[in-house]
C-alpha cells in the first residue's frame, strides 16, 4: 500500500536555495524558499538571525540578489510565471515598499544584471528587437552600453565598475558564446572568441578594486574549463587540472584562489587552486551533488548538498549547518545505482533508481530538459515518487547533456530530438533484456526538452513505449518558434542550423507533430497558459490532432508559466501523472 503522506511530504518540507550575501557587508544575505508553500525571496540578517519575507506573489519568485552593500534586494517582477517583466528593488531591512528598480526601462525577458557598490546597475534586457545592456547610475537615465540583434547577456562587472563583460553571439551561435569587455562608455577593451563551436563565458571579475582580471569558462580542449583572461593587458593563464569530467570556478574573496567545482558521472566535488604556486587541495564534502558553492570571508566554504537518497541540506566547511528551514524534514529515498550502456555514439551513462521487490519492475524513463543539463547523484522528489509507487526510475544522460564533454552536448544539433531518442532507445533496451523493466509497462515522461522527446519518442517509437506524459513540452516546433521568446529562437537556430524558413525540413523531422498519427500510447500533457519557452497554442495544435485523430489522452493546464513555484501545484500535477500512468497501465 502506497503512503501517499509520504511522497507528498517530499514536496511540502520547507526547501531553501544556498544563501548569497553582499560583498561589502556579509552578514546581509538572501535565499529562496517554499517554506510558504510558494517560492519565494527572502533576506537574512547573521547578525541578529532576522530572517524576513520579501516578495509574496500568487504564482512565486524565482529571481533576486542583494547590491554589494547590503541595502538593497532586487527581484525580477514577471506576470503568473511568464519571465516577462522589470527589475523591482526593495530595502533589505524593509524600510521602503517595492518598486521599480529602473521606471524608465520598459518589460523584457531579462538578460543579466549586475550591480556595483555605487548604486550602479548594468541590466540586460530581450525583446523582439533583441538584446540591449542598459548602464544605470542613481539619479541619471538609463543609457544604452551594448545593442544586437543576436543573444546576449550581462556577464561580469569589475569591483571598481570600470569594466563590463558581455557574452554575445553576434557571430550567429548563441550555444557557443563570445565575450565582449567595454568600458562603461561603450567603448570595448577587447573580445574573447574561441571560433566556432567552441564558447566563452564570463564567470566573474576578481574581487579586488583595480583588479582586471577576468574569471572564465571555456571548452578548448573538448570539455568545460577555466582560465583567467586579463583583458586590459591581454594575458591569459589557463587553468589544467588532471581531473576528469568538467571544471567551474569562483574566486575567493581575496583573490589569490579559485574555488574549483569538479563535476564527473553525475557528482560533484570541491577544491581549492591556489594561484600562487599552483596547488590544488580537495575540499572534504559528501558523496552526492553540489547545488551551489561560495567562500565567506573568513574563508569557510558554504554549499548546497544532496544526494538521490538523502534530502538537501545548507552545509558549512566549518562542519556546522549553515540555515535550517523550519518543520519536518523531507523523508529520505533511495539510492542511485550507475549503468552505462553501449550507445549509437558511445557509452551513455544512466541513473537507475529501484523499488522493493524483484524486476521486471513498471519502468519510468524520466527524460531531462535542457537539452543542456544533466540527471545527477540529487535528491528528486519526483522520481521519489514514482519509486514510491512501486516504478523503476531510468534517467538517462543522453547526447546533448552537458557533463561528458563538449563532443557529447553537440552531437545532437541539426538533428534536433532524434539522436538523443537514439541513446534513450538504447538503454530502454538494456533495460527490457536485463529484467529491470517490464516491456509492457514502460512511461516515457519528461518535461521541456525532456517533454519534446517524449513526444516526439512516442511518434517515432511507438511501439516501444506503453503511456506518455509530457510536461510543457514542444509540440509544434514551427509554431514554438513563432511564440517563444526571442534568446529561445536564437537556441533552436543556433541548434537546427537556421530557421524554419532557413531549414524547414530538420523542424519537420525534429516535431512531434509530424509523427502524430502513428502515437499508440495515451498521452498526458501538462501545460502552463503563460508559458514563453513552451508556448500553449503549439502545443494545442498537438492536442487537437490528437483530438481529430480520436486518440485517448487528457491535457492539465494551469495558469503559470514553464513549471509552477506553488508546491501544492506541483502534488496536484505529480499526482495527475502518476494516476494517468497506473490508470493505462492497470495498475490502479
Amino acid at each position: 500500500m502506497v503512503d501517499d503522506e509520504r511522497w507528498k511530504a517530499r514536496f511540502r518540507a520547507a526547501r531553501m536555495s544556498l544563501p548569497r550575501w553582499a560583498r561589502d557587508a556579509p552578514s546581509r544575505s538572501i535565499y529562496r524558499s517554499n517554506v510558504t508553500g510558494t517560492w519565494e525571496i527572502y533576506t537574512w540578517d547573521r547578525d541578529t538571525g532576522e530572517q524576513r519575507q520579501v516578495t509574496d506573489r500568487p504564482n512565486g519568485t524565482w529571481m533576486g540578489t542583494v547590491d554589494p552593500s547590503g541595502q538593497w534586494v532586487w527581484w525580477f517582477a514577471d506576470t503568473d510565471g511568464d519571465e516577462f517583466g522589470v527589475w523591482e528593488r526593495v530595502a533589505f531591512d524593509g524600510t521602503t515598499e517595492s518598486a521599480p528598480a529602473v521606471p524608465e526601462l520598459e518589460p523584457s525577458y531579462p538578460s543579466g544584471l549586475s550591480l556595483g557598490r555605487s548604486g550602479l546597475a548594468v541590466i540586460g534586457r530581450t525583446t523582439d528587437q533583441g538584446t540591449t545592456i542598459h548602464h544605470c547610475q542613481p539619479g541619471a537615465a538609463p543609457e544604452v552600453l551594448y545593442h544586437h540583434a543576436e543573444d546576449a547577456h550581462v556577464a561580469a562587472l569589475s569591483r571598481d565598475e570600470s569594466l563590463i563583460a558581455i557574452g554575445h553571439s553576434e557571430h550567429g551561435d548563441s550555444r557557443h558564446m563570445a565575450l565582449r569587455v567595454v568600458r562603461p562608455d561603450g567603448a570595448t577593451v577587447a573580445d574573447l572568441w574561441d571560433g566556432p563551436g567552441k564558447g566563452v563565458y564570463g564567470a566573474g571579475f576578481a574581487p579586488v578594486a583595480g583588479d582586471t582580471r577576468l574569471l572564465v569558462n571555456h571548452e578548448r580542449r573538448g570539455r568545460d574549463e577555466v582560465l583567467i583572461w586579463d583583458p586590459v593587458t591581454g594575458t591569459e593563464h589557463d587553468i589544467v587540472l588532471d581531473l576528469p569530467g568538467e571544471i567551474g570556478a569562483d574566486w575567493y574573496p581575496d583573490g589569490t584562489a579559485l574555488l574549483i567545482s569538479h563535476s564527473h558521472e553525475a557528482r560533484d566535488e570541491l577544491y581549492r587552486y591556489d594561484l600562487s604556486d599552483g596547488s590544488l587541495t580537495r575540499i572534504d564534502t559528501p558523496r552526492g551533488a553540489i547545488g551551489g558553492a561560495a567562500v565567506r570571508p573568513e574563508g569557510d566554504i558554504e554549499f548546497s548538498w544532496s544526494s538521490a537518497a538523502e534530502p538537501p541540506v545548507i552545509r558549512s566547511t566549518s562542519g556546522a549547518v549553515v540555515l535550517t528551514p523550519p518543520g519536518p524534514v523531507a523523508p529520505p529515498s533511495v539510492p542511485v545505482e550507475d549503468v552505462w550502456v553501449d550507445g549509437p555514439g558511445g557509452r551513455i551513462h544512466a541513473l537507475v533508481s529501484k523499488p522493493d521487490g524483484d524486476g521486471p519492475y513498471p519502468a519510468v524513463f524520466d527524460v531531462h530538459g535542457g537539452p543542456t543539463a544533466q540527471d545527477d547523484d540529487s535528491f528528486v522528489a519526483t522520481a521519489a515518487a514514482w519509486v514510491d509507487h512501486g516504478f523503476a526510475v531510468v534517467r538517462v544522460n543522453y547526447r546533448g547533456s552537458t557533463g561528458y564533454g563538449s563532443q557529447w552536448r553537440d552531437a545532437i544539433e541539426q538533428r534536433v530530438g532524434l539522436t538523443e531518442l537514439e541513446d534513450i532507445k538504447a538503454v530502454r533496451d538494456w533495460a527490457v533484456e536485463s529484467g529491470l523493466a517490464d516491456p509492457a509497462r514502460l512511461v516515457l515522461t519528461g518535461g521541456s526538452w525532456g517533454g519534446f522527446l517524449t513526444l516526439l519518442g512516442i511518434g517515432t517509437r511507438p511501439d516501444d513505449w506503453s503511456v506518455a506524459v509530457a510536461a510543457v513540452p514542444v509540440a509544434d516546433y514551427v509554431a514554438a518558434y513563432e511564440d517563444e521568446m526571442e534568446g529561445l529562437q536564437a537556441f533552436d537556430r543556433s541548434l537546427f542550423g537556421g530557421s524554419p524558413d532557413e531549414v524547414p525540413d530538420r523542424y519537420r523531422e525534429s516535431s512531434p507533430l509530424t509523427y502524430v498519427s502513428q502515437v499508440r500510447a495515451p498521452v498526458l500533457i501538462l501545460a502552463g497558459e503563460n508559458d514563453p519557452r513552451c508556448p500553449i497554442r503549439q502545443i494545442d495544435n498537438y492536442l487537437a490532432r490528437l483530438a481529430d485523430l480520436g486518440h485517448p489522452h487528457e491535457v492539465y493546464r494551469y495558469d503559470a508559466g514553464h513549471g509552477s513555484l506553488v508546491v501544492e501545484e506541483r502534488i496536484t500535477q505529480m499526482a495527475a501523472e502518476m494516476d494517468f500512468a497506473r490508470k493505462h497501465l492497470g495498475m490502479s
